[in-house]
């Protein structure tokens, strides 16, 4: 039988288009549910989170992007997490719940291409052992939603979906906030039809 997996819903907030030349501000991780051998489970995607606020890494920023998070800069620069520190802690924390759940952790995201650029080059820079996620243990939202709706890519979006599949919850761009109202779309694309 193979092993359990779990889905984190992740949104992350930068300062820039591209890791390295800018800088991750912020990221939420919020486990959505998890799949064994009796299929899918939503859970509570508020139940089990982790959210750091990270120190720039470059001097070179995008005003119109730090805009975006509402978060302050010079207030990351003083008291933001250190990025090992933070990657680090976010393995730890997804080890815990693997650990708890006796499950592997699945990276989703709403696009996946961001996140995901930013995730992995963060965990592979900063954390000590690499990639929780490996270098592929990811699903993007909008291709499940576009394959399920058999409609082509550029027609995937939140906009053109169906309401019932959307979170009620608020989209505040705080990645914690941002990543447990993604869960609840996870959660109602993985239940979805089509």
């Amino acid at each position: 039988m193979a092993k359990a997996e779990f889905y984190v819903s992740a949104d992350v907030e930068a300062d820039g288009p591209v890791p390295g030349p800018f800088s991750m501000s912020s990221f939420g991780l919020a486990v959505a549910g998890v799949r064994d051998g009796g299929g899918f489970r939503a859970v509570d995607p508020a139940e089990r989170t982790f959210y750091a606020e990270l120190k720039p890494i470059a001097d070179a920023f995008d005003p119109e992007a730090m805009a975006v998070s509402g978060l302050d800069r010079d207030k990351l620069v003083r008291e933001g997490r250190d990025p090992a520190e933070a990657m680090n802690g976010a393995a730890a924390w997804l080890a815990a719940v693997a650990e708890e759940l006796s499950a592997t952790p699945v990276f989703v995201a709403y696009p996946l291409g961001y996140d995901w650029m930013w995730m992995y080059w963060y965990f592979m820079r900063f954390a000590d052992a690499g990639s929780p996620f490996g270098h592929s243990r990811c699903m993007d939202l909008k291709t499940l939603y576009a394959a399920k709706a058999d409609v082509p890519l550029r027609d995937a979006t939140k906009r053109s979906m169906p309401s019932h599949l959307l979170s009620t919850r608020p989209h505040t761009h705080n990645a914690l906030d941002d990543a447990i109202e993604q869960g609840e779309l996870f959660q109602n694309l993985m239940g979805w039809g089509g």
